[in-house]
């Protein structure tokens, strides 16, 4: 009877366990809501001492259906292939989602065949998912290429992968990630009128105090700057593109850690730009394209496509990183690139760029920091 009892009971638990993982699948927020009412919330278990893996990388639009169908071959099942190596294995993943996840909507941007909208099929959601992201930025200019339907539909899209995101105005203004027992707060930001703006500073900071309050690593993404392979350089001052103001990129980068970033990461010209590591925070000012096989030029440098890994410890202060280098090949993806050339270009980059800086950089694409 005893036996029968435990086996009766063990088979109850895994039936138990196999319902709450469908659960969390077919709908992460009523997890999150059914959690929150029967656990209490962990206290924080990271210290002084941790080291903590973090990846960037910058543009991702994975194929488009809009205004004709260009998708990867296999149904994209493929185009991360070399990169989720890293993707999955670091402690968090983020990345800019650069278009619409949705299967219908009118587009905002024409319909013409240099209307330059962007739609990704929704059962291409799994693949950002699969490849390990955890968080993905939607403060860009083509978030809302399929207006409130397009958006909504992208929202949806990365509740049921379990991803998080944050970035348009009105809608969700950051995002609460915890790994491994550490909290990670992140808020992204644009410069379209639809998304949480850069240039507004009192909205940053306010952000920025609400996430310190309740993350232990805070974490900003912007998409800003003049695009093009002629904008590789990071200028002083504020950048105007196509008559907008696409901000002062150092300006706020600098505000972010003064204010409790700890990390700061951009995307928006298309091209790589440099790094710098101020007050002991990691900043990359531009990851360029890094999946988009279709729709956006990848000759020369266009084709640049990184995924900056960094360490830090649980301070937020910078440890070392690496460039990992990739290129991109059109209607297939990022690629790996064993001539290092994207660690090469940033290399070249940062310490043109960023004079006095104490960050250094190898031809192989390890990132160190001179102590003083």
């Amino acid at each position: 009877m005893t036996g029968f009892l435990l086996s009766f009971l063990a088979a109850c638990t895994m039936a138990c366990g196999t319902q709450h993982e469908q659960k969390v699948y077919e709908s992460s927020d009523a997890a999150i809501v059914a959690e929150a009412e029967n656990d209490t919330p962990s206290e924080s278990e990271i210290s002084d001492t941790d080291t903590l893996t973090i990846a960037v990388c910058g543009d991702i639009m994975m194929g488009t259906t809009f205004p004709s169908v260009q998708l990867p071959a296999n149904d994209g099942r493929d185009i991360f292939r070399d990169t989720r190596e890293v993707t999955e294995r670091v402690d968090l993943a983020l990345g800019n989602l650069e278009g619409a996840v949705c299967d219908g909507g009118t587009s905002t941007k024409g319909t013409g065949p240099n209307s330059y909208a962007f739609r990704m099929p929704t059962r291409f959601g799994v693949l950002l998912k699969e490849a390990g992201y955890d968080y993905l930025s939607m403060a860009n200019n083509h978030a809302n290429d399929f207006g409130a339907e397009g958006i909504e539909s992208t929202e949806k899209v990365l509740d049921a992968q379990g991803i998080k995101y944050s970035g348009i105005k009105g809608r969700v203004e950051s995002a609460v990630v915890e790994r491994g027992g550490v909290r990670y707060g992140i808020c992204a930001f644009g410069h379209n009128s639809y998304t949480l703006r850069h240039r507004d500073l009192q909205t940053v900071k306010r952000i920025l105090d609400d996430l310190k309050s309740q993350s232990d690593i805070v974490i900003v993404s912007f998409h800003g700057g003049a695009e093009g392979r002629t904008k590789s350089h990071l200028p002083q001052g504020a950048e105007t593109f196509l008559g907008e103001d696409r901000g002062s990129l150092r300006e706020f980068a600098h505000f972010c850690i003064d204010n409790g970033a700890d990390v700061v990461y951009g995307h928006g010209p298309h091209v790589v730009r440099c790094m710098e590591v101020y007050n002991d925070r990691f900043i990359v000012y531009s990851l360029g394209n890094f999946c988009t096989p279709y729709g956006m030029s990848l000759t020369g440098i266009s084709a640049y496509s990184p995924v900056v890994e960094i360490r830090i410890n649980g301070k937020g202060e910078f440890i070392d990183g690496q460039i990992h280098s990739y290129l991109q090949q059109k209607g297939v993806g990022p690629r790996k690139d064993p001539s290092h050339a994207v660690a090469r270009e940033m290399k070249m980059l940062t310490e043109q760029d960023i004079k006095g800086s104490p960050i250094r950089v190898s031809t192989e694409g390890k990132i160190s920091v001179e102590r003083r």
